[in-house]
Formats: structure tokens, sequence, C-alpha cells
């Protein structure tokens, strides 16, 4: 009787080798960087201790972070960094772009911060744009452009909340122990307990928290229907296979 042959097939022949990925991770560096660059403005024109407790510069933080490890991962052949972080930190400054644009640089809106805003001038108003807008921006084209889809799952949308949870309660700590005189003593309007009260500080944070939910939910679901990215690197079997793909 003959027996089968069970020598052990290299892996190579299974799952190909990474590939280094130069783009992603020039893209990611530069996206890190932006938002570096934009913290350390803020940080040399402005009071480091007040400039830290803005949530626009927490996400940046997390942007410089994930976007920075996501950038040598791709190009060291490593793979890429959970989903769990990756989409979070994509809400978390994505909610930062839209509430800027959408709320305090919007002259309709009750908590619009838009003269002071429009004053800006030199490394003040680069850091801006770089934390505003840029960072946003560049996030959203890196998960859709340079990410395989499918990895988000619907329960990630409740798990992020946990982060504006945490700015939530930082954010009133902060304003007990702050003197009443500081100006910046509450960091955002919506959040200034002197103005709305508790309830309605608590309301606000009711409806940013539903607008994060929500937000999470719809960044899960265009992960699982948008289309992969065309690059050789999501190919597990040549163009003339006509195997997975």
């Amino acid at each position: 009787m003959l027996t089968p042959h069970t020598g052990a097939v290299p892996a190579s022949a299974v799952i190909p080798p990474a590939r280094r990925r130069p783009w992603a991770a020039v893209f990611r560096g530069l996206i890190a960087l932006s938002a570096a660059t934009g913290i350390v403005i803020e940080c040399v024109y402005g009071d480091v201790l007040v400039v830290l407790s803005f949530f626009t510069i927490w996400s940046n933080v997390l942007v410089a972070a994930v976007l920075g490890l996501g950038a040598v991962r791709a190009w060291t052949r490593r793979p890429p960094l959970p989903a769990l972080w990756t989409g979070g930190v994509l809400l978390c400054i994505s909610v930062v772009g839209l509430v800027f644009h959408l709320v305090l640089d919007n002259e309709a809106s009750e908590f619009n911060m838009a003269a002071e805003i429009a004053r800006l001038t030199g490394a003040k108003a680069v850091a801006n744009q770089l934390l505003h807008t840029v960072t946003p921006l560049g996030t959203a084209l890196d998960f859709l452009l340079l990410t395989a889809p499918g990895a988000l799952r619907w329960r990630h949308a409740a798990q992020w909340l946990a982060a504006p949870f945490l700015y939530f309660a930082f954010a009133l700590v902060r304003g007990e122990l702050i003197s009443p005189d500081a100006p910046t003593r509450y960091t955002y309007p919506f959040l200034d307990v002197t103005v709305h009260g508790y309830a309605g500080v608590l309301t606000n944070a009711v409806v940013l928290g539903a607008a994060f939910y929500a937000l999470g939910l719809a960044i899960v679901g265009l992960d699982r229907i948008r289309p992969a990215p065309r690059s050789p690197e999501y190919r597990i079997s040549s163009q003339r296979a006509r195997g997975l793909k």
C-alpha cells in the first residue's frame, strides 16, 4: 500500500509574504506629521495645559500615534493595526472635523465661534487648518483608499463611545477645579455649565453621544459595503489562477 506524502507545505506556497507598502507608509507618515505639527504649534503659541485639554488635541494625538505606527508597519511589511484602533481614531477625528466646520465655524450655529476663528493668523491659522481639516480628511482617505474592507464590527461603534465619555467626564471635572474667572474654564461652549447648567450640558452630551454612535455605525456600515482597494497586496493568488482572489 502506498503511503501518502505528508511533507510540510512551505508557508509561502499558501500565503504570500507581506509586501512593503511605501505609498501607504508615506501617506500615513504625512498625516501623522501634520497632526503632530499642529499640536506643537498650538503648544508653542499657547498654554500647554490648556491646549492639551481640548478634544481636538486628544484626537490628533491619537492620529499621530496610530497613523505613525501604521506607517512603520506598512514600511516594514508588518500586519496592519487592529481595526478597533484605526476605526476609533477615524471616528474621533471625523467628529472633530464635523463639529468644527458645522458647529463652531458656522455663523448659523448656536455655539458658533466663527468670529474668533476668523481672527487667527500666521502659524495659529496653519495649526487650525492642520488639526481641523487636514488630519480629518487625510485619515478618512487612508481608511477609504489604503485599508482592506470588512474588518470593522457593529460592536465597535459602542466601544468607541468610551473616548467621548471619558473626555466629557474630564471636561466637567476640569471645569470644577479651575477658577470660575478663567476664560478657558470650559473648553467648548456646549460644555459650559455656567451658561447651560448641568441639565443643559448633559442634554448636549447625550445629543453628541448619539451623533458619535450614529457616525460610528455609518463607518462600520460603509466598511462592509465599500470595495477593496485595487492593490497587489490584497490578492492571495496570481492573476492567472482561477481560485480565490
